[in-house]
Protein backbone atom coordinates (compact mmCIF):
# COMPACT_ATOMS: atom_id res chain seq x y z
CA UNK A 1 0.00 0.00 0.00
CA UNK A 2 3.06 2.24 -0.09
CA UNK A 3 2.10 3.72 -3.47
CA UNK A 4 -1.37 4.63 -2.18
CA UNK A 5 0.10 6.06 1.03
CA UNK A 6 2.30 8.34 -1.07
CA UNK A 7 -0.83 9.81 -2.67
CA UNK A 8 -2.29 10.87 0.68
CA UNK A 9 -2.10 14.41 2.02
CA UNK A 10 0.75 14.65 4.52
CA UNK A 11 -1.48 15.61 7.46
CA UNK A 12 -3.83 12.71 6.77
CA UNK A 13 -1.04 10.14 7.06
CA UNK A 14 -0.62 10.79 10.77
CA UNK A 15 -4.03 12.12 11.75
CA UNK A 16 -5.59 10.74 14.93
CA UNK A 17 -9.31 10.10 14.40
CA UNK A 18 -11.92 11.28 16.90
CA UNK A 19 -12.90 8.38 19.14
CA UNK A 20 -16.63 8.49 19.79
CA UNK A 21 -18.26 6.89 22.82
CA UNK A 22 -19.74 4.17 20.62
CA UNK A 23 -16.34 3.27 19.16
CA UNK A 24 -15.00 2.15 22.52
CA UNK A 25 -16.88 -1.15 22.78
CA UNK A 26 -17.76 -3.81 20.24
CA UNK A 27 -20.65 -5.76 21.70
CA UNK A 28 -23.93 -4.62 23.20
CA UNK A 29 -25.86 -6.60 25.79
CA UNK A 30 -29.35 -5.94 27.13
CA UNK A 31 -28.00 -5.17 30.59
CA UNK A 32 -25.51 -2.49 29.54
CA UNK A 33 -25.97 0.93 31.15
CA UNK A 34 -25.11 3.82 28.83
CA UNK A 35 -23.93 6.84 30.78
CA UNK A 36 -20.92 7.68 28.63
CA UNK A 37 -22.13 10.05 25.88
CA UNK A 38 -24.17 12.72 27.70
CA UNK A 39 -27.37 11.60 25.96
CA UNK A 40 -30.92 12.12 27.16
CA UNK A 41 -31.61 8.80 28.96
CA UNK A 42 -35.35 8.68 28.25
CA UNK A 43 -36.11 6.21 25.47
CA UNK A 44 -37.88 7.48 22.34
CA UNK A 45 -36.16 5.40 19.68
CA UNK A 46 -33.55 7.99 18.71
CA UNK A 47 -32.27 9.33 22.02
CA UNK A 48 -29.01 7.38 21.63
CA UNK A 49 -26.26 8.13 19.15
CA UNK A 50 -26.30 5.84 16.09
CA UNK A 51 -23.77 3.12 15.34
CA UNK A 52 -20.80 5.15 14.02
CA UNK A 53 -19.68 2.25 11.79
CA UNK A 54 -23.17 1.24 10.58
CA UNK A 55 -22.26 -2.41 11.14
CA UNK A 56 -25.67 -3.91 10.35
CA UNK A 57 -26.04 -2.01 7.07
CA UNK A 58 -22.51 -2.91 6.02
CA UNK A 59 -23.09 -6.56 6.87
CA UNK A 60 -26.15 -6.62 4.61
CA UNK A 61 -24.33 -4.84 1.77
CA UNK A 62 -21.41 -7.23 2.19
CA UNK A 63 -23.74 -10.19 1.69
CA UNK A 64 -25.46 -8.63 -1.33
CA UNK A 65 -22.35 -7.40 -3.11
CA UNK A 66 -19.85 -10.08 -2.12
CA UNK A 67 -17.49 -7.46 -0.70
CA UNK A 68 -15.70 -7.66 2.65
CA UNK A 69 -17.41 -5.31 5.13
CA UNK A 70 -14.00 -3.77 5.88
CA UNK A 71 -13.97 -2.55 2.27
CA UNK A 72 -17.18 -0.55 2.71
CA UNK A 73 -17.69 3.03 3.91
CA UNK A 74 -21.11 4.69 4.19
CA UNK A 75 -21.76 8.40 3.90
CA UNK A 76 -24.47 11.01 4.11
CA UNK A 77 -25.19 10.64 0.42
CA UNK A 78 -22.54 10.00 -2.24
CA UNK A 79 -21.58 13.67 -2.03
CA UNK A 80 -20.11 13.18 1.46
CA UNK A 81 -18.25 10.09 0.26
CA UNK A 82 -16.78 12.04 -2.66
CA UNK A 83 -15.85 14.94 -0.38
CA UNK A 84 -13.99 12.56 1.96
CA UNK A 85 -12.00 11.26 -1.02
CA UNK A 86 -11.03 14.82 -1.94
CA UNK A 87 -9.96 15.57 1.63
CA UNK A 88 -7.91 12.40 1.93
CA UNK A 89 -5.91 12.69 -1.29
CA UNK A 90 -5.91 16.30 -2.50
CA UNK A 91 -3.71 19.00 -1.00
CA UNK A 92 -5.56 22.35 -1.28
CA UNK A 93 -4.04 24.87 -3.65
CA UNK A 94 -1.55 22.30 -4.93
CA UNK A 95 -3.17 19.15 -6.31
CA UNK A 96 -5.64 18.65 -9.14
CA UNK A 97 -8.35 16.23 -10.25
CA UNK A 98 -9.40 15.24 -13.75
CA UNK A 99 -13.02 15.07 -14.85
CA UNK A 100 -14.57 14.19 -18.21
CA UNK A 101 -17.34 16.60 -19.20
CA UNK A 102 -20.19 16.35 -19.69
CA UNK A 103 -20.44 14.67 -16.29
CA UNK A 104 -21.89 14.93 -12.78
CA UNK A 105 -21.66 18.54 -11.62
CA UNK A 106 -20.67 17.85 -7.99
CA UNK A 107 -17.14 16.84 -8.96
CA UNK A 108 -16.33 20.42 -9.95
CA UNK A 109 -18.25 21.86 -6.98
CA UNK A 110 -16.27 19.69 -4.54
CA UNK A 111 -13.01 20.61 -6.25
CA UNK A 112 -13.81 24.29 -5.76
CA UNK A 113 -14.86 23.79 -2.13
CA UNK A 114 -11.62 21.96 -1.38
CA UNK A 115 -9.45 24.45 -3.31
CA UNK A 116 -8.33 21.74 -5.71
CA UNK A 117 -7.55 22.52 -9.35
CA UNK A 118 -9.84 21.04 -11.97
CA UNK A 119 -8.58 19.69 -15.27
CA UNK A 120 -11.20 18.81 -17.87
CA UNK A 121 -10.72 16.30 -20.68
CA UNK A 122 -13.84 16.28 -22.83
CA UNK A 123 -15.51 13.00 -23.75
CA UNK A 124 -15.42 11.99 -27.40
CA UNK A 125 -18.39 12.64 -29.67
CA UNK A 126 -19.80 9.20 -28.78
CA UNK A 127 -19.51 10.04 -25.08
CA UNK A 128 -16.51 7.80 -24.33
CA UNK A 129 -13.28 8.66 -22.47
CA UNK A 130 -10.44 9.86 -24.67
CA UNK A 131 -7.86 7.60 -23.03
CA UNK A 132 -4.77 9.02 -24.71
CA UNK A 133 -5.80 12.61 -23.98
CA UNK A 134 -6.45 11.76 -20.31
CA UNK A 135 -3.09 10.05 -19.87
CA UNK A 136 -1.31 12.95 -21.55
CA UNK A 137 -3.17 15.44 -19.35
CA UNK A 138 -2.06 13.94 -16.03
CA UNK A 139 0.99 15.21 -14.19
CA UNK A 140 2.55 14.86 -10.75
CA UNK A 141 -0.26 16.84 -9.12
CA UNK A 142 -3.08 14.74 -10.66
CA UNK A 143 -4.49 12.82 -7.70
CA UNK A 144 -8.01 11.77 -8.72
CA UNK A 145 -9.69 10.76 -11.97
CA UNK A 146 -13.51 10.63 -11.92
CA UNK A 147 -15.29 8.23 -14.25
CA UNK A 148 -19.08 8.38 -14.03
CA UNK A 149 -20.30 5.14 -15.62
CA UNK A 150 -23.14 4.99 -16.52
CA UNK A 151 -22.57 8.67 -17.09
CA UNK A 152 -24.78 11.55 -16.04
CA UNK A 153 -26.13 13.28 -18.16
CA UNK A 154 -25.32 11.16 -21.23
CA UNK A 155 -26.75 7.88 -19.75
CA UNK A 156 -24.18 5.59 -21.44
CA UNK A 157 -21.63 3.26 -19.85
CA UNK A 158 -17.95 3.63 -20.68
CA UNK A 159 -16.26 0.78 -22.53
CA UNK A 160 -14.66 -1.66 -20.08
CA UNK A 161 -11.38 -1.77 -22.02
CA UNK A 162 -11.05 2.03 -21.80
CA UNK A 163 -11.74 2.02 -18.05
CA UNK A 164 -9.23 -0.76 -17.43
CA UNK A 165 -6.61 1.08 -19.48
CA UNK A 166 -7.16 4.20 -17.39
CA UNK A 167 -6.99 2.36 -14.06
CA UNK A 168 -3.68 0.82 -15.10
CA UNK A 169 -2.22 3.99 -16.63
CA UNK A 170 -3.37 6.73 -14.24
CA UNK A 171 -0.84 7.53 -11.53
CA UNK A 172 -3.44 8.52 -8.94
CA UNK A 173 -6.76 7.20 -7.66
CA UNK A 174 -9.48 6.27 -10.16
CA UNK A 175 -12.99 6.83 -8.80
CA UNK A 176 -15.76 5.06 -10.71
CA UNK A 177 -19.13 6.55 -9.83
CA UNK A 178 -21.71 3.80 -10.31
CA UNK A 179 -24.82 5.63 -9.13
CA UNK A 180 -26.81 4.13 -12.03
CA UNK A 181 -25.19 0.69 -12.26
CA UNK A 182 -28.39 -1.16 -11.28
CA UNK A 183 -30.02 -0.05 -14.55
CA UNK A 184 -27.05 -1.05 -16.67
CA UNK A 185 -26.25 -4.11 -18.75
CA UNK A 186 -22.58 -3.56 -17.93
CA UNK A 187 -20.90 -5.32 -15.01
CA UNK A 188 -20.01 -3.39 -11.89
CA UNK A 189 -16.32 -2.76 -11.25
CA UNK A 190 -16.86 -4.12 -7.73
CA UNK A 191 -16.06 -7.52 -9.19
CA UNK A 192 -12.50 -6.39 -9.92
CA UNK A 193 -11.87 -4.18 -6.94
CA UNK A 194 -9.18 -6.43 -5.46
CA UNK A 195 -7.17 -6.33 -8.70
CA UNK A 196 -6.53 -2.59 -8.53
CA UNK A 197 -5.32 -0.94 -5.30
CA UNK A 198 -5.91 2.54 -6.81
CA UNK A 199 -9.60 1.88 -7.57
CA UNK A 200 -12.54 3.31 -5.65
CA UNK A 201 -16.13 2.48 -6.60
CA UNK A 202 -19.01 4.59 -5.32
CA UNK A 203 -22.68 3.64 -5.40
CA UNK A 204 -25.87 4.97 -3.83
CA UNK A 205 -29.22 3.91 -2.41
CA UNK A 206 -30.86 6.98 -3.99
CA UNK A 207 -31.60 5.58 -7.44
CA UNK A 208 -32.55 1.91 -7.89
CA UNK A 209 -33.22 1.43 -4.18
CA UNK A 210 -35.60 4.39 -4.11
CA UNK A 211 -34.10 5.95 -0.97
CA UNK A 212 -33.06 9.41 -2.18
CA UNK A 213 -34.74 10.95 0.86
CA UNK A 214 -32.57 9.17 3.44
CA UNK A 215 -29.22 10.19 1.85
CA UNK A 216 -26.95 7.16 1.90
CA UNK A 217 -23.92 6.83 -0.32
CA UNK A 218 -21.64 3.81 -0.42
CA UNK A 219 -17.89 3.64 -1.05
CA UNK A 220 -16.07 0.41 -1.90
CA UNK A 221 -12.27 0.25 -1.94
CA UNK A 222 -9.30 -1.58 -0.46
CA UNK A 223 -9.28 -2.02 3.31
CA UNK A 224 -6.42 0.47 3.47
CA UNK A 225 -8.29 3.24 1.65
CA UNK A 226 -11.44 2.60 3.69
CA UNK A 227 -9.41 2.78 6.91
CA UNK A 228 -8.12 6.20 5.85
CA UNK A 229 -11.60 7.51 5.01
CA UNK A 230 -12.89 6.19 8.34
CA UNK A 231 -10.25 8.26 10.12
CA UNK A 232 -11.54 11.51 8.65
CA UNK A 233 -15.29 10.97 8.44
CA UNK A 234 -17.50 12.65 11.08
CA UNK A 235 -18.09 10.22 13.97
CA UNK A 236 -21.86 9.88 13.49
CA UNK A 237 -22.21 10.75 9.82
CA UNK A 238 -25.14 8.39 9.09
CA UNK A 239 -28.10 8.88 11.41
CA UNK A 240 -30.13 6.15 13.09
CA UNK A 241 -33.29 6.62 11.01
CA UNK A 242 -31.30 6.42 7.78
CA UNK A 243 -29.64 3.18 8.91
CA UNK A 244 -32.96 1.63 9.89
CA UNK A 245 -34.65 2.58 6.61
CA UNK A 246 -31.71 1.27 4.58
CA UNK A 247 -31.83 -2.09 6.36
CA UNK A 248 -35.59 -2.37 5.74
CA UNK A 249 -35.09 -1.81 2.02
CA UNK A 250 -32.06 -4.08 1.68
CA UNK A 251 -34.01 -6.90 3.27
CA UNK A 252 -36.83 -6.46 0.74
CA UNK A 253 -34.60 -6.78 -2.29
CA UNK A 254 -37.36 -8.39 -4.34
CA UNK A 255 -39.19 -5.05 -4.33
CA UNK A 256 -36.10 -3.28 -5.68
CA UNK A 257 -35.68 -5.90 -8.41
CA UNK A 258 -39.33 -5.51 -9.44
CA UNK A 259 -39.11 -1.72 -9.55
CA UNK A 260 -35.91 -1.77 -11.61
CA UNK A 261 -37.56 -4.16 -14.08
CA UNK A 262 -40.51 -1.76 -14.39
CA UNK A 263 -38.21 1.24 -14.90
CA UNK A 264 -36.31 -0.56 -17.66
CA UNK A 265 -39.58 -1.45 -19.41
CA UNK A 266 -40.76 2.16 -19.15
CA UNK A 267 -37.37 3.39 -20.38
CA UNK A 268 -37.90 1.42 -23.58
CA UNK A 269 -41.45 2.76 -23.90
CA UNK A 270 -40.23 6.34 -23.44
CA UNK A 271 -37.44 5.90 -26.00
CA UNK A 272 -39.86 4.60 -28.64
CA UNK A 273 -42.43 7.32 -27.99
CA UNK A 274 -39.91 10.17 -27.80
CA UNK A 275 -38.52 9.19 -31.18
CA UNK A 276 -42.00 9.72 -32.64
CA UNK A 277 -42.14 13.36 -31.48
CA UNK A 278 -41.49 15.68 -34.41
CA UNK A 279 -39.09 18.07 -32.68
CA UNK A 280 -37.05 15.29 -31.02
CA UNK A 281 -33.99 14.87 -33.23
CA UNK A 282 -32.23 12.05 -31.36
CA UNK A 283 -32.67 9.87 -28.28
CA UNK A 284 -29.32 8.62 -27.03
CA UNK A 285 -28.81 5.03 -25.83
CA UNK A 286 -29.31 4.67 -22.08
CA UNK A 287 -27.83 2.44 -19.40
CA UNK A 288 -29.44 4.50 -16.64
CA UNK A 289 -32.93 5.42 -15.37
CA UNK A 290 -33.12 8.45 -17.66
CA UNK A 291 -32.89 9.37 -21.32
CA UNK A 292 -30.97 12.19 -22.95
CA UNK A 293 -32.76 13.58 -26.00
CA UNK A 294 -31.69 16.20 -28.51
CA UNK A 295 -34.52 18.55 -29.51
CA UNK A 296 -34.90 21.52 -31.83
CA UNK A 297 -34.82 24.15 -29.08
CA UNK A 298 -34.16 22.91 -25.53
CA UNK A 299 -34.93 26.24 -23.82
CA UNK A 300 -38.27 26.57 -25.62
CA UNK A 301 -39.34 22.97 -24.95
CA UNK A 302 -38.19 23.14 -21.32
CA UNK A 303 -40.26 26.24 -20.66
CA UNK A 304 -43.27 24.75 -22.44
CA UNK A 305 -43.07 21.64 -20.26
CA UNK A 306 -42.76 23.76 -17.10
CA UNK A 307 -45.87 25.68 -18.17
CA UNK A 308 -47.65 22.31 -18.40
CA UNK A 309 -46.54 21.26 -14.92
CA UNK A 310 -43.76 18.89 -16.02
CA UNK A 311 -40.22 19.37 -14.72
CA UNK A 312 -37.32 17.93 -16.75
CA UNK A 313 -33.62 18.80 -16.81
CA UNK A 314 -32.33 21.22 -19.42
CA UNK A 315 -28.75 20.21 -20.26
CA UNK A 316 -28.18 22.52 -23.22
CA UNK A 317 -25.36 24.42 -21.48
CA UNK A 318 -23.33 21.25 -20.94
CA UNK A 319 -20.45 20.25 -23.21
CA UNK A 320 -21.65 18.11 -26.16
CA UNK A 321 -25.25 18.48 -24.99
CA UNK A 322 -26.49 21.50 -26.94
CA UNK A 323 -30.31 21.48 -27.15
CA UNK A 324 -30.55 18.37 -25.02
CA UNK A 325 -33.18 17.59 -22.39
CA UNK A 326 -32.83 14.86 -19.78
CA UNK A 327 -35.95 12.84 -18.96
CA UNK A 328 -36.04 10.71 -15.83
CA UNK A 329 -38.08 7.53 -16.31
CA UNK A 330 -41.22 7.95 -14.22
CA UNK A 331 -44.18 5.72 -13.47
CA UNK A 332 -46.30 4.42 -16.32
CA UNK A 333 -48.83 7.19 -15.64
CA UNK A 334 -46.18 9.94 -15.48
CA UNK A 335 -44.56 8.79 -18.70
CA UNK A 336 -47.90 8.81 -20.52
CA UNK A 337 -48.58 12.35 -19.29
CA UNK A 338 -45.14 13.43 -20.56
CA UNK A 339 -45.63 11.90 -24.01
CA UNK A 340 -49.18 13.22 -24.38
CA UNK A 341 -47.97 16.71 -23.42
CA UNK A 342 -45.05 16.59 -25.88
CA UNK A 343 -47.42 15.60 -28.68
CA UNK A 344 -49.45 18.76 -28.10
CA UNK A 345 -46.51 21.19 -28.13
Amino acid sequence: MKEIENLLRENIKTIKPYSSARDEYKEVSENMVFIDANENPFQNGVNRYPDPQQVTVKRKLSELKGINKNQILLGNGSDEVLDLIFRAFCEPNRDEVIILPPTYGMYSVLANINAVALKEVQLTQDFQPDVNAIIEAQDISSKLLFLCSPNNPTANSFEASKIENLIQSFNGIVVIDEAYIDFSSSESWLNRLDEFPNLIVTQTLSKAYGLAGIRMGVCYASEYIISILNKIKPPYNVNQLTQEKAIERLIRLNEVTSEVKSILEEREFLKIELEKIGFVQKVYPSDANFLLAKVDDANLRYNQLIANGIVVRNRTTQTLCENCLRFTVGTKEENKILINTLRKL
